[in-house]
């Protein structure tokens, strides 16, 4: 019954609370981080051009799983809580099923428009001859199997929501280990190994693996939640298809997912505006902003344990809970992003040193380092608030603070060099004040209007 159930979390500590819940995720992200990394290698095996086509969809790629596991999956995650912190169990039963219904949906999209629109936008990049096969090659493939991840970090974040990060977090993380050798045999097969005879399926065979993976992890999570691990079996049983359920979801979901899109929009304009500086500067920029792939696991698994214990005590109505989990997992990632920022400002040779040794790539990642890096601190205290601010459904800030970053890092940097003229270190200064003002306006509207009732 609503308002009977008084769940655990509700009394548990701040502070070992964050940490229990965030190291799964954390390690989870980190690890598909090398995965990532391992596939580049085993990609480039086919060659150059196949190297290429796959760098031009991933970034399609990293955004469908932005949105899937941060996006709409934090609007599972925090609808999911805030019905548990509210006592009622029955309610998140029906929002679980919603909530897959939701992700079908959105995988469905995925496919359909890069299906559609997927060879014309590789164009629009670039993509000419085998490039632009090897891309339309791995699209294909790995589009028409969205359903698979979507499914994926659907379940990871209703399981999330109940404050069970241990049970996607292992599965996730057997799924990683799993995708790295098996991209490697679906790829270049055993001929490619010195193993045998079999060639192997190619650049789709990445897709492929991940596909595979993922619906390993899924049936995997599925098998834990349909026994009732979650105290609730997913079910329509008492309430049926309502689209009042689907509005909890959505309203911090889509968001969200319009966050993220701001998030890769800013990087796309600002390597526009680089351009006229060579592809020295480029690469400079690039090795730069790749730290930003560390900071990103720190402040997500922070991130994704506060919308889970925001949410609850949210529900509950302990709007001061709330604000103290808030506050706590902020503080954390401000420390660990900015202590990490700072040891790289002061010494950026160390960093850019490992990727190039390129006397003018060096000079572009030392601009970059020493002008935005010091206001890292500012990234994950945003970022892990910006999830926080799912659970407590209070989406308005992070979203107009999203906008203004893209406004002056990606519109503001693209005009300072294309229209003003400006230098390489003038961009890399505005893009640190982009990475300042995010923060500040999202953490300063949590102090000038804390949130509470509506």
């Amino acid at each position: 019954m609503h308002g009977t159930i008084s769940h655990p979390l509700l009394l548990a500590q701040p502070l070992p609370t964050i940490l229990r819940l965030a190291g799964p995720t954390t390690a989870v992200m980190f690890l598909q981080s090398g995965v990532s990394i391992a596939e580049m290698y085993v990609v480039g095996r086919l060659g150059t051009s196949a190297l290429a086509g796959f760098q031009l969809v991933f970034p399609f790629l990293m955004l469908m799983t932005m949105m899937a596991a941060g996006g709409i999956g934090g609007g599972i995650a925090s609808a999911i809580a805030r019905a548990l912190g509210a006592g009622d169990r029955n309610r998140a039963a029906s929002l679980a099923v919603h909530a897959l219904l939701v992700a079908a949906g959105f995988a469905l999209l995925w496919t359909v428009l890069m299906s559609v629109a997927g060879s014309a936008v590789f164009r629009a990049f670039g993509a000419t001859g085998e490039t632009l096969d090897f891309a339309n090659a791995y699209a294909t493939a790995l589009f028409a199997g969205a359903v698979a991840p979507w499914a994926m970090f659907a379940l990871s974040s209703i399981l999330r929501g109940t404050g069970d990060v241990m049970t996607p977090g292992k599965y996730m993380l057997l799924a990683s280990m799993v995708q790295i050798p098996l991209s490697a045999v679906l790829v270049l097969g055993t001929a490619g190994w010195g193993l045998g005879s079999w060639t192997g399926l190619g650049i789709a065979g990445a897709a492929v693996s991940m596909i595979a993976t993922s619906l390993l992890a899924t049936v995997l999570m599925a098998h834990r939640l349909w026994q009732g691990r979650a105290g609730f079996v997913p079910s329509l049983a008492d309430r049926g298809l309502a689209g009042a359920a689907f509005a909890p979801i959505l309203k911090v979901g889509l968001i969200s997912s319009l966050s993220a899109l701001l998030a890769n929009l800013t990087t796309m304009l600002v390597n526009f505006a680089i351009k006229p500086f060579g592809d020295a500067a480029i690469a400079g920029y690039g090795i730069g902003a790749r730290l930003e792939f560390i900071l990103v696991p720190l402040s997500f698994g922070i991130g994704s344990a506060l919308t889970t214990l925001v949410g609850i005590a949210a529900g509950a109505g302990q709007w001061d809970r709330a604000r103290r989990f808030a506050w706590t997992g902020g503080m954390m990632a401000a420390a660990l992003t900015g202590t990490l920022g700072f040891a790289v400002a002061l010494f950026p040779g160390a960093w850019a040193g490992m990727f190039s040794s390129d006397a003018g790539v060096l000079e572009a990642a030392t601009h970059y380092l020493t002008r935005a890096a010091p206001f890292y601190a500012l990234f994950g205290l945003g970022m892990s608030l910006n999830f926080a601010a799912q659970g407590a459904n209070r989406q308005a800030m992070p979203l107009f603070a999203s906008v203004l970053r893209t406004a002056i890092a990606g519109v503001g940097g693209y005009l300072l060099i294309v229209a003003w003229h400006g230098t390489l270190p003038d961009l890399f200064w505005l893009i640190g004040l982009a990475i300042l003002l995010y923060g500040a306006m999202i953490a300063g509207s949590l102090v000038v209007r804390p949130w509470g009732p509506r």
